[in-house]
């Protein structure tokens, strides 16, 4: 039974699917775990990879743009003034991208693609019940230090994209079981979307989710709703909102840490958290004027940063240095210029339009990669590792899943014919 097992490409893709789910279902939990899962679903491929038709797969422009980006990485070394090391670090966020068009490939021949959004979705619930429980009992929490209120693992910003990710991403499935008059079904999966937004108001929630969720509620709005629909979703939200707001101290603290965090910066100086991101993105945009074409080289923002500190007052932000300028473009521009930045923004593009369709995987694919586009507007989201796996796997499982159900539909539409 074994060795027939091992011998059918049926079985090793089977594995791969599950190793793709327990990689999906481990994300929001470990990301040791999630590495290994993922190395153990990218070897099960190989004994029956067909590598003509792989090989022709990657000549697709949604698969050349993400190696592209890992490619400019390893040559942005040789013209980097940064120490080797310093040089493969950097190199080393962008190599998840090459798992990008893997996923694209399975997925276009696997139909357990709706599996690895499942297990992701019961992870982060089991998540936010375990978030509570440490909100309450903060001694539940694995993490050294227990600053961050109701974090049993990782930090609030990983946390909160997750949560955001759900909550928007059941608002399609809500809509279609109402339409079809499946109301139990709808009525539970509605339970589960307010149980994350419940749980971002009272116990913690990330300053970029808050921004972010607005902009996802509003593309799902304007795809999938009618004019009237909006106007009451849109008048619901604002009165939910406005409610939160008034019992929540949590959201209300967390919302006023915008002005305090800009005026202390402004007035002192400060090391603020929304001060920090100011000056990092102003020094940014001087290195990159310094050389726009090509950038400065891979792993080159640390020691530009270190060469205009200063520590003479180590209390002001202008004496921080750090190798990630919180915010995607200038992270690549810093580095490799506005070559870089094409190629960031073709990444996006392409994958945009990939998922212009209806059904569930073109709005989960859509909605993984507009939520990277504003969060990284705050942070590299990108090339961060929780969230540039979050990107890798549901644009890779959703784009998969979109050519598959278009595959179908060109082959119904020339037997029609």
């Amino acid at each position: 039974m074994l060795s027939r097992r091992l011998r059918s490409p049926a079985a090793w893709s089977e594995t791969v699917d599950w190793f793709a789910i327990l990689t999906a279902a481990s994300l929001p939990w470990s990301t040791s775990l999630a590495a290994i899962f993922n190395t153990l679903m990218l070897l099960c491929m190989l004994p029956f990879l067909d590598v003509r038709a792989f090989l022709q797969f990657l000549k697709r422009p949604i698969c050349i743009a993400p190696i592209a980006l890992v490619l400019l990485a390893l040559v942005g070394t040789l013209w980097s003034d940064a120490s080797w090391g310093a040089r493969f670090y950097a190199v080393n966020p962008t190599v998840k991208l090459l798992v990008l068009p893997v996923l694209l490939y399975h997925f276009e021949r696997s139909s357990r693609g709706r599996w690895v959004f499942v297990a992701f979705l019961v992870s982060c619930a089991l998540l936010s019940v375990m978030s509570w429980l440490v909100a309450f009992y903060p001694d539940l929490s694995i993490k050294s230090d227990r600053v961050e209120r109701g974090i049993f693992v990782k930090n609030y910003i990983d946390q909160s994209q997750e949560f955001t990710l759900c909550a928007v991403g059941l608002a399609y499935p809500i809509v279609m079981l109402l339409r079809e008059k499946r109301y139990r079904l709808a009525g539970l999966l509605t339970a589960l979307a307010l149980s994350f937004f419940v749980n971002m108001v009272f116990v913690i929630v990330s300053r970029t989710a808050l921004v972010t969720i607005p902009v996802m509620f509003g593309v799902f709005a304007l795809l999938h709703l009618r004019w009237r629909s909006i106007a009451i979703i849109s008048a619901a939200l604002l009165v939910g909102a406005a409610l939160a707001w008034q019992v929540s101290p949590q959201l209300r603290r967390t919302a006023d840490t915008f002005a305090s965090d800009y005026t202390r910066y402004v007035e002192k100086g400060e090391p603020t958290s929304m001060g920090l991101r100011i000056e990092f993105w102003r020094k940014s945009i001087g290195f990159f004027a310094e050389a726009p074409i090509k950038g400065h080289g891979t792993g080159s923002t640390r020691g530009l940063f270190e060469k205009v500190a200063t520590p003479a007052d180590q209390h002001r932000a202008s004496s921080e240095v750090i190798g990630n300028p919180h915010n995607q473009t200038l992270n690549v521009a810093v580095q490799w210029g506005v070559i870089g930045v094409v190629v960031l923004y073709a990444i996006w593009i392409l994958h945009l339009l990939l998922f212009r369709g209806d059904g569930l995987a073109n709005y989960v694919g859509l909605l993984v990669v507009v939520q990277n586009v504003f969060t990284s507007l705050f942070n590299s989201h990108l090339f961060d590792f929780h969230e540039g796996w979050m990107y890798v796997i549901g644009v890779g499982v959703a784009g998969g899943m979109v050519i598959r159900a278009q595959q179908a539909e060109t082959k119904m539409g020339e037997a029609g014919s």
